[in-house]
């Protein structure tokens, strides 16, 4: 599968942004999906998973209540709203896919062969 993320840009704290990783193939469903996140100078982290069917879900405690993750498989497209953002959100977003059983989200990069090229957010205060 190939992964295409859109939708970052520069926002003001307390502002709102919505990603999209729009995923090509027909076969979207088999693939649990996750968003990572890289700030300057820094390691690539965990922000959200979801399961192939979307009911199970994950999150960095750092953004639990803020970010919701969600997918529309007849639209082969994932999401991430970002509400109330903070300017230590500012990072290069990247959504990535992996092959997964009914039910699984995962929180680590290993688990993902499947990585889109990055979006960048910018948020300032």
């Amino acid at each position: 599968v190939q992964l295409q993320a859109s939708g970052g840009g520069l926002v003001q704290a307390g502002g709102s942004l919505r990603l999209s990783c729009a995923a090509s193939g027909r076969t979207f469903s088999s693939y649990a999906m996750g968003w990572f996140r890289q700030a300057p100078g820094k390691e690539r982290d965990f922000v959200a998973a979801i399961s192939r069917a979307g009911t199970i879900t994950n999150y960095a405690d750092s953004v639990k209540g803020r970010f919701t993750i969600s997918r529309d498989n007849a639209k082969n497209t994932g999401y991430l709203q970002m509400n109330s953002l903070k300017p230590e959100d500012t990072a290069v977003y990247y959504c990535a896919a992996a092959r997964a059983v009914t039910g699984s989200v995962m929180t680590r990069e290993y688990e993902y062969a499947f990585w889109g090229q990055g979006t960048q957010v910018t948020v300032s205060s």
